[in-house]
């Protein structure tokens, strides 16, 4: 089990305030206990501990009680996200395929040849596979294949400077680009030359294969039409793990002009997104090779590098003295920055936060989040262990949707809305950052497995494709206030988040009552 000493100012703060009940009942995975030196001590259960009849559902990781009551454990469940990020395992050989896939390298060979592959966005859960080809490789029999066997819509991933020179916009200019959890839409089209009404399987063809053509000019195309155009994000699957990305990463890697065809597989039964075992099973079937995205991660991050190291300084800081190194971005530009403390030597069970960038947070200490609160308390734990690392990731403000989105984001939830609700609301994501970057950069400093310190369980997705594993969560936990207790139940209901330690073990390098006295909530 996990423990945590905090200093007496915390108890007589409040014992003395009328709402500790009410701020406190409801985080049902902690205890506290008065220790001998006259601190209390919160006990983080391992998640699963049945001291309490209780369970909960999915997602739902407990509520903020409004009432009184006793601090117990609760029989939470993880969501399947969690489980697969607690147990993501490093690879020694990055080309070697997930079991039950084919290796990359399979599938390049089939793309060259003009066949299918089935590309599935991870090996677990309900996730979604396409069938993927070359566009430039096309042909109508290979249309009506993908619509017999797909969901109809038919989508070609294309980077940015050829539909600029085709002058295709996107969809949704602003919205559906910046949210990079989402597909980037453009408007359809038709080849204006060779089709009749753009939608049968020999007309798709013929307009797939303009938008393949260097040649092609704007006014090949009549708009709208019934192929769907996707825009490629730079940086492909290291940026964004989505099937637009990995189709055209795949079709580039085979040495193919970078136009590819996708269409979502469905069942054919009920019509939903088939599951992996159809997938495996229509493979089988057609002798289609079958990859998963995760092993496309780790081949391209053994052959490219996307992050570059400008500088390393000395940082003395109120929490002890560092290393700063910061990173820029080799996509965008972006400069971020670790705080590395000690020697990573082996890079085996560095402590390790990836912190979103909060300005409101983290400087103006606002007591709207708790981001300014786990940054302090990150840095201090990292101290304590006197090894560890902070990745600091700019470009993250409001998860992702900056800073003046952030500002009207507040104003939404002053008038009722919740941090999901007002985030879409504006028309965002509830969550649009990536961390591919901090993988990278993680990399690069020589983490291979760490203590993450997250309470949020599904901040590495694909996580594996780095290279890097986690085995063990340090909880982050700050004082539930009036002004964010809102904000942090509907990360635990509504974001997965989960406020206590899911797994066993003990932080005992914490334990020094002394060091907590004076330290742990000196926030």
């Amino acid at each position: 089990m996990d423990y945590l000493s905090l200093g007496s100012p915390f108890l007589s703060h409040f014992i003395t305030n009328s709402s500790f009940q009410q701020l406190f009942g409801g985080i049902k995975n902690i205890q506290f206990k008065l220790t001998k030196k006259g601190f209390i001590k919160l006990k983080c259960y391992a998640i699963g501990d049945l001291q309490d009849e209780s369970s909960l559902k999915g997602k739902d990781n407990g509520s903020i009680s409004k009432g009184p009551g006793p601090f117990k454990t609760v029989n939470a469940k993880i969501t399947h996200e969690t489980t697969d990020f607690f147990t993501s395992d490093t690879e020694s050989d990055p080309d070697r395929p997930s079991d039950g896939f084919s290796s990359i390298d399979e599938a390049l060979n089939a793309l060259k040849q003009g066949k299918f592959v089935i590309g599935v966005d991870d090996e677990n859960g309900d996730h979604e596979g396409c069938l993927i080809m070359a566009g430039s490789l096309v042909n109508s029999k290979q249309i009506a294949f993908m619509i017999r066997h797909g969901s109809g819509i038919i989508s070609v991933g294309m980077k940015e400077d050829d539909l600029e020179r085709l002058m295709i916009p996107m969809m949704s200019p602003v919205a559906e680009f910046e949210d990079i959890s989402a597909a980037a839409s453009t408007v359809p089209v038709d080849a204006r030359v060779g089709t009749t009404t753009g939608v049968s399987a020999s007309d798709r063809a013929k307009t797939i294969l303009t938008l393949s053509s260097p040649d092609s000019k704007p006014t090949d195309l009549r708009r709208p039409g019934h192929v769907f155009p996707l825009k490629y994000r730079n940086g492909g699957v290291l940026k964004r793990v989505g099937h637009t990305e990995a189709s055209v990463d795949l079709v580039s890697l085979a040495g193919l002009r970078s136009v590819s065809v996708l269409s979502t597989v469905v069942d054919p039964v009920d019509g939903s997104m088939a599951k992996l075992e159809l997938l495996r099973q229509l493979a089988v079937d057609y002798d289609l090779p079958i990859v998963s995205v995760s092993d496309l991660i780790r081949y391209r991050r053994k052959r490219e590098k996307l992050v570059e190291l400008v500088a390393i300084a000395r940082m003395p800081t109120k929490w002890g003295l560092f290393n700063a190194h910061c990173y820029k971005s080799k996509l965008d530009g972006t400069e971020h920055i670790a705080v590395v403390k000690g020697e990573m030597g082996d890079g085996q069970n560095i402590l390790v936060r990836v912190h979103s960038e909060c300005l409101t947070g983290d400087i103006l200490q606002s007591a709207r989040c708790d981001c300014g609160n786990q940054l302090d308390l990150a840095m201090q734990l990292i101290e304590k262990a006197g090894r560890g690392v902070l990745v600091y990731l700019r470009g993250h403000e409001g998860r992702g949707i900056g800073l003046g989105a952030k500002m009207r984001a507040y104003n939404l939830q002053d008038e009722g809305s919740d941090t999901v609700e007002a985030n879409i609301e504006l028309g965002f994501a509830a969550d649009s950052r990536e961390y591919g970057i901090g993988a990278q950069i993680l990399r690069d400093i020589g983490v291979r497995t760490m203590r993450l310190m997250t309470n949020n369980p599904a901040k590495f997705i694909g996580l594996k494709g780095y290279g890097l594993a986690v085995v063990g969560r340090v909880p982050v936990l700050s004082p539930i206030t009036a002004e964010n207790q809102k904000y942090l139940e509907t990360k635990r209901t509504k974001m997965g988040h989960v406020y206590g330690s899911d797994l066993p073990g003990s932080l005992a390098e914490f334990e020094d009552d002394d060091w907590m006295s004076n330290e742990f909530l000196n926030l």
